[in-house]
């Protein structure tokens, strides 16, 4: 799985700990469990859960990964 950097390229400067959260903890430890649930089959639950929520701008952002 490629390392995820988009919290330090975007937010690095601003809120290094937020970011650095982020990429390791959320991304790095979180996201990538593949032994648990596929990264395919993560990202369609993601999605579906955030088009019943109408929360169309988070969207974006994954529709795009």
């Amino acid at each position: 799985m490629k390392k995820q950097t988009a919290g330090r390229d975007n937010l690095g400067s601003l809120a290094p700990k937020f970011a650095e959260l982020n990429d390791d903890v959320l991304f790095g430890e979180i996201w990538s469990r593949e032994e648990e649930l596929s990264l395919r089959d993560r990202s369609m639950i993601t999605i579906s859960v955030l088009m019943a929520l109408g929360l169309y701008p988070q969207l974006k952002s994954h529709i795009i990964m």
